[in-house]
């Protein structure tokens, strides 16, 4: 199944980007069960390779984005958070690739939403020899991945995006890629980004609030959220801030503000929090001078 990108005209608004999006599930999902997972369209697993079973324990609770932290060693994208603590059997392909592969096969007869999956991938080592790496360990999996074809995105079942230490210059030369970029949110600017080359735009959340939970927003603040994530909007890029307070009245905010991703370690808790609330209500939290 592939799915091209809608051209970039066509996503100058939030409800268009969000039917884009609805879209895409659709034209992925050729069957329907009443047993089928409930697809997150906000939720973002953090550091999911931290969980008892990575990858599966997102998939089970709707979640589509991932992501792992991986290290160039010995020739192997190990998967870890510290480089003390890498093991040769948790690698990039044992734990993602190869488990998101199997699903695809396994259950090619009747494909669901939940199985368009978006695989973020922080490189912690130099970037450059880290994507040399990843492109050759990707080739046997190039049926199932998004890409860039001359310019043109085609989406596919199986989506990569590298954050962390992106090799940028060199995912923007040659007419086809298999793998994306995460861009610095506050660096994203219509007409001046390249709208193949990144899917999403991301920043810490401290560089841009200050904001706890408890009390205003400041307005300035604010603003400046608002403005960032409508210039990435404009270019048709998913938002997330990492390192994001995990509490429920930040996440209201975050989505009343327009990101599309809401970063978190815990699953439950999060999925909890969506479920209950699809439209984002802040519940009468104050923000500076403003009132959702």
């Amino acid at each position: 199944m592939r799915f091209i990108r809608v051209p970039l005209e066509m996503q100058q608004s939030r409800c268009l980007h969000c039917l884009y999006l609805a879209v895409l599930f659709i034209a992925l999902s050729p069957c329907t069960s009443l047993a089928q997972e409930k697809v997150l369209l906000n939720g973002f697993a953090h550091n999911d390779y931290w969980h008892k079973r990575p990858l599966f324990d997102a998939l089970d609770r709707g979640f589509t984005h991932v992501e792992a932290d991986v290290y160039l060693r010995r020739h192997q994208l190990r998967v870890g958070h510290l480089p003390l603590f890498l093991k040769s059997s948790r690698t990039l392909e044992s734990l993602y690739l190869e488990p998101i592969a199997n699903r695809l096969r396994e259950r090619s007869h009747c494909r669901e939403a939940i199985d368009s999956i978006v695989l973020t991938i922080d490189f912690k080592s130099r970037s450059v020899r880290t994507y040399h790496m990843l492109n050759t360990l990707i080739t046997r999996y190039k049926p199932f991945l998004s890409s860039c074809e001359n310019g043109r995105v085609v989406f596919r079942e199986l989506t990569l995006v590298i954050t962390g230490h992106r090799p940028l210059q060199q995912l923007s030369t040659g007419n086809e890629r298999f793998v994306f970029a995460d861009g610095d949110l506050r660096l994203m600017k219509p007409g001046q980004t390249n709208p193949s080359l990144f899917l999403m735009a991301s920043c810490r959340y401290s560089n841009l609030l200050s904001w706890k939970g408890r009390g205003p927003v400041t307005g300035f603040e604010l603003a400046r959220l608002k403005l960032l994530v409508d210039n990435a909007h404009r270019i048709g890029l998913k938002v997330r801030l990492w390192a994001s307070p995990e509490k429920q009245e930040v996440w209201a905010l975050l989505r009343n503000c327009g990101v599309d991703l809401i970063n978190t370690n815990k699953l439950d808790k999060l999925r909890q929090y969506l479920d209950g609330d699809e439209e984002g209500n802040m519940n009468g939290t104050i923000i500076g001078d403003y009132q959702p």
